[in-house]
């Protein structure tokens, strides 16, 4: 049974990091094409970040690309979004997911196949 399950979330003021963890198991994240995407309220679900299997490819939203990184520990079976210099409006419930076409690099929501429950940021001005 594949489980991903995002962490790391919280309150934070604008100007400040946050660091998400996305644990995962019943899958190998060095063979799967990783992302992270936020939900606002109200709103779609919108691309954040992905990244290819071997971390050859790398893809960010424009709204966060200089401020966002995804990265990988494959030894812990783990994804990570390290979020600096946060602004209100990245106020979301964060979202890890899981693409099996490990060198696709894809904003679309439709191409993962595997998804976790979410953590709450919220960024106070």
């Amino acid at each position: 049974q594949v489980q991903l399950e995002e962490s790391g979330g919280g309150l934070a003021q604008a100007g400040a990091s946050l660091r998400l963890s996305c644990g995962v198991a019943g899958l190998a994240v060095s063979n799967y094409a990783m992302g992270w995407f936020r939900q606002a309220p109200g709103k779609e679900r919108e691309f954040v970040a992905t990244m290819s299997r071997i971390d050859v490819l790398t893809k960010y939203a424009e709204s966060v690309k200089g401020r966002f990184t995804i990265s990988r520990d494959n030894t812990k079976n783990t994804v990570y979004l390290q979020m600096n210099t946060l602004k209100p409006e990245d106020t979301a419930v964060y979202y890890c997911a899981a693409n099996p076409r490990g060198f696709e690099v894809t904003t679309d929501t439709r191409r993962f196949e595997y998804w976790g429950q979410g953590t709450q940021v919220t960024v106070s001005s």
